[in-house]
């Protein structure tokens, strides 16, 4: 392994039980978790927010969407510029950011500052997402790789479902400005951590070579132009000249990003790995799939605490069982998708996943936890653990091995736009619109019919996963190997392209 600041090296090879490994492993899930976490803990807070600033649900979308839209916009060329300058090294400055603009979240005086800092943050964790699972990518030997990223799967989403229960204890017992204050010291762990026990990898063919910046905008542009339509359409009115020119210049933005790409010597998306059909495919199911759980999420906390009038705790709380159930399974599930193949959990998983959110649609006023909550949270659980390890392996396993860092900003980018189509257009087919979350017979009518939609569209994942989904034959990897190891990575990068 490099000290910190090295060159990158000629081989990586770390095991998931040596002590390396468990470093690794330990920055990646907690740089991972950062983000996460304050996804899930916002959702808790957007009530006490909304009444804080007096805002309806179109600010609190924003509070949301601004987040993911610099999220997403960016994943693809952060991919890169860890490709390119070290995936530790843009890791780091990832956390780093993250943490600073978390701090002007907590001191946000009105509604349109906290959004701002929200963008802020996804900048920052645009940086750091790629990273983690391309360190681990590069890092592990091909035997421990499925094992590593299910253990990354399961501990980060452990992490990711405390996260509500803690943010609900902070809205109630002091302030909701504090979910963005706990960021500060786990920031701090995870860069001294990674900068001491992670080692620099990069793709060495990028040496050299130009980052595409205007591909990075291009992007950005056609995801602010869409999502600002979709969120404003309802309440400016959807035949208005500024929503219309908004989603019509996203549109000529997104046609424009492609043809760059596709002309561009350096582009941040290498438009051939989408010659794999089995990448293709797996985005395509994650692009479904999370889209149905961003949708569902964004509305779920609101619901608990509005219509069921469960407390900021509570609301958190009811959550937990999704902790336990991906901590017991995540990992086995990515262990036994390496030994049969992806198909099975990928096409099985969305489906439970969707009847568990079927379920989830019932809950309404004077719902028992036991009775009406605890039930489908286990059900959707179950999904979760089922799917989520093998379709973030197979994302990166299937597209060619040196560009790892941007075939895992690829599956995130797809996860996390879909959650912001989302999150800018459920609430909007339910009918939640305006100040809707203040009545709560009005939202819990759009809740339920938010939700069954979200249920119909997580199942039809699964059913996309099993016609397009393939089990590839098994084959013995090479002992050592790294992501830079271009003859190690050969066969298995050809395969990917066939």
């Amino acid at each position: 392994m490099t000290a910190a600041g090295a060159t990158a090296p000629t081989g990586v090879a770390l095991t998931v039980g040596s002590a390396a490994g468990r470093w690794v492993l330990i920055a990646t899930i907690l740089g991972s978790a950062l983000a996460g976490i304050d996804g899930t803990v916002v959702g808790i807070a957007l009530p006490a927010i909304g009444r804080d600033f007096h805002v309806g649900i179109s600010s609190l979308q924003w509070v949301v969407t601004a987040y993911t839209l610099t999220l997403s916009g960016l994943l693809l060329v952060a991919g890169s510029l860890g490709d390119h300058y070290g995936r530790r090294r843009v890791f780091v400055i990832g956390v780093a950011w993250f943490a600073i603009a978390s701090m002007l979240c907590g001191f946000a005086p009105n509604a349109p500052s906290l959004i701002a800092g929200r963008a802020l943050q996804g900048v920052g964790a645009a940086l750091l997402t790629p990273g983690s699972l391309a360190i681990l990518q590069a890092s592990f030997t091909p035997d421990d790789r499925g094992r590593a990223i299910g253990a990354w799967s399961g501990l980060s989403g452990v992490a990711v479902a405390i996260g509500p229960f803690l943010g609900g204890w902070l809205v109630e017992a002091v302030s909701w400005r504090l979910i963005f204050f706990i960021n500060l010291p786990l920031a701090v762990v995870v860069v001294a951590v990674a900068s001491r026990h992670v080692p620099e990898t990069r793709d060495l063919t990028m040496l050299g070579g130009r980052i595409d910046f205007t591909g990075g905008g291009l992007v950005s542009l056609a995801l602010l132009g869409i999502v600002f339509g979709l969120i404003e359409g309802p309440t400016l009115g959807w035949r208005s000249v500024a929503v219309l020119a908004s989603i019509a210049s996203g549109v000529v933005m997104l046609v424009a990003f492609v043809a760059h790409e596709q002309r561009t010597a350096h582009p941040m998306l290498p438009l051939e790995i989408f010659r794999s059909r089995q990448f293709s495919a797996t985005n395509a199911v994650t692009f479904v799939v999370y889209g149905a759980l961003g949708g569902a999420l964004f509305l779920l906390p609101v619901q608990l605490q509005q219509v069921v009038h469960y407390s900021p705790v509570a609301a958190g709380t009811s959550l937990l069982p999704v902790t336990i159930i991906m901590l017991a399974l995540s990992a086995r599930s990515g262990a036994l998708a390496s030994r049969i193949g992806p198909r099975l959990q990928m096409s099985a998983g969305p489906i439970v996943v969707g009847l568990g959110l079927l379920y989830l649609s019932t809950v309404g006023p004077g719902a028992t936890y036991v009775a009406d909550v605890l039930p489908p949270v286990v059900i959707f659980g179950l999904g979760l653990a089922i799917v989520v390890a093998p379709l973030t392996s197979v994302a990166l396993s299937s597209a060619p091995g040196e560009h790892t860092g941007v075939a895992s900003a690829v599956n995130n980018d797809v996860a996390r736009t879909a959650g912001l189509v989302a999150v800018a257009v459920l609430p909007a087919a339910a009918g939640l619109t305006g100040s809707a979350y203040l009545h709560p017979a009005v939202f819990n009518h759009g809740f339920h019919i938010a939700v069954q939609i979200a249920a119909l569209v997580c199942a039809s994942g699964g059913v996309l996963a099993a016609l397009t989904i393939r089990n590839r034959p098994q084959t013995v990897p090479p002992r050592t190997c790294c992501a830079l190891d271009a003859a190690a990575l050969a066969p298995a990068r050809h395969a990917a392209l066939r």
